[in-house]
C-alpha cells in the first residue's frame, strides 16, 4: 500500500477540512464496507485454514482426543478447543479428561 499526497488527490475544500482535524499526521482512510476483502482471500490462507479445521473436526469425531490433534496439528490444546468451539462441536468431556492426564472415563465409573 502507498501513500498519497492528500493536496494532489484532494479538493481544495475537502483538504481544508482535513487539515482541521488532522493536519500533519498520518491518516488511514479504509475502503469503503462493499469494496473490503474478507481476511485471507487474496493469498488463500483463509481457505486452508478452514479445510484444516474441517480435518481437526472430522478427526475428533472420529475419537482423536483434544491433547492428539494439538500434537498431530502443532497447536496448543486451547487453539484445538476454540477451533472445535467454532465449529460449534463443544469437546466437554475432554475438557474433564485433561485432568486425568488424557484418560477417558465411563459414564458411571
Amino acid at each position: 500500500m502507498g501513500y498519497k499526497r492528500a493536496d494532489e488527490v484532494l479538493p481544495e475544500y475537502m483538504l481544508k477540512i482535513l487539515q482541521e482535524y488532522a493536519g500533519g499526521e498520518l491518516l488511514y482512510v479504509p475502503k469503503k464496507e462493499r469494496d473490503r476483502k474478507r481476511w485471507g482471500t487474496g493469498t488463500g490462507m483463509g481457505e486452508r485454514l478452514r479445510l484444516r479445521d474441517e480435518k481437526i473436526l472430522r478427526a475428533y469425531r472420529e475419537g482423536a482426543s483434544v491433547r492428539e490433534l494439538a500434537g498431530r496439528f502443532f497447536l496448543s490444546e486451547k487453539s484445538i478447543q476454540r477451533i472445535l468451539r467454532n465449529m460449534r462441536m463443544r469437546p466437554p468431556m475432554e475438557e474433564r479428561d485433561s485432568d486425568l492426564g488424557g484418560k477417558k472415563i465411563e459414564q458411571g465409573e
